[in-house]
């Protein structure tokens, strides 16, 4: 795997930010800058990039494509739509968002969301984002959410053929699709399924951990590599069978130092022959 953070670490200068991340050992990185900033900018991070033997992992998005607010969809429309085309450009494994959900919070839970009409409006959205950026250097995919479609790998085979598109493929967040008892007493036989349906269209994976608190409801905390139970040990060999050069990027911590610790831990546990 190519192992990398999602934070940007503090810099000062593109070839700072390459040279810290290629320092802690880092092999693939998320992109720090928008299609929004000044074309000689994106240039530099990517250059940087390149000189250090960084692979772009992902370009983000992160915004409700399938808004009912028609002005919020727009704009979410056109930013993805420029999100796509950045990635191609600085070739980045592929360019990411989630689908979308029916409802106020741009990333929330809402019974609409499983709607009928949210899913013909979620491939329509991705149809025309695709369409509109024409990649050829790249691929746009959607990250899997607890909540939203697609919230398991059937849900995803069925969403790629309805899509229909050669440059739609797979960000793989196998935590977020961790939301029942079943997947998580039977992580492994979960695990297995989704890189049997779906490895051979994964772009890029998230990496983090899982563990059930002790409470009297079914919940699931998010936490550290290391600090939860979920099997990365069979992640990481699934996703490098899949491809030896998987970018994988540890998220969703709260300090640089967080992610250090994280990365560390990976490195000492989870990363072999190197």
């Amino acid at each position: 795997m190519r192992l990398g953070i999602s934070s940007s670490l503090a810099h000062g200068t593109p070839e700072e930010w390459a040279a810290n991340h290629r320092a802690l050992g880092c092999k693939c990185v998320v992109f720090p800058v928008s299609s929004q900033e000044e074309k000689d900018v994106i240039h530099h991070y990517a250059k940087a990039a390149a000189e250090q033997d960084l692979t772009i992992a992902e370009v983000g998005i992160w915004k409700n494509a399938i808004a009912e607010a028609e002005e919020e969809r727009a704009e979410a429309m056109d930013y993805s739509i420029a999100q796509l085309k950045l990635a191609d450009e600085i070739h980045a494994a592929c360019c990411v968002n989630i689908a979308g959900a029916a409802g106020a919070k741009w990333d929330g839970g809402y019974r609409e969301n499983f709607s009928s009409g949210t899913w013909d409006r979620t491939v329509r959205t991705i149809q025309e984002i695709i369409d509109e950026a024409k990649p050829q250097n790249t691929w746009f995919t959607v990250e899997p959410m607890p909540w939203m479609y697609p919230t398991g790998p059937e849900e995803y085979v069925k969403l790629i053929e309805a899509v229909n598109r050669e440059r739609f493929a797979v960000h793989m967040d196998i935590i977020n699709m961790i939301n029942s008892p079943e997947r998580y007493f039977f992580q492994e036989e979960f695990l297995e399924k989704c890189f049997h349906m779906l490895g051979d269209r994964i772009r890029s994976c998230h990496l983090k951990d899982v563990y059930l608190r002790e409470e009297f409801t079914f919940q699931l905390k998010e936490c550290a590599c290391g600090e939860g139970t979920f099997c990365l040990e069979r992640y990481v060999e699934l996703a490098e069978k899949a491809n030896p050069e998987m970018p994988m990027i540890i998220e969703h911590l709260n300090t640089d130092q967080e992610y250090i610790d994280s990365l560390n831990y990976v490195k000492k546990n989870l990363q072999r022959g190197e």
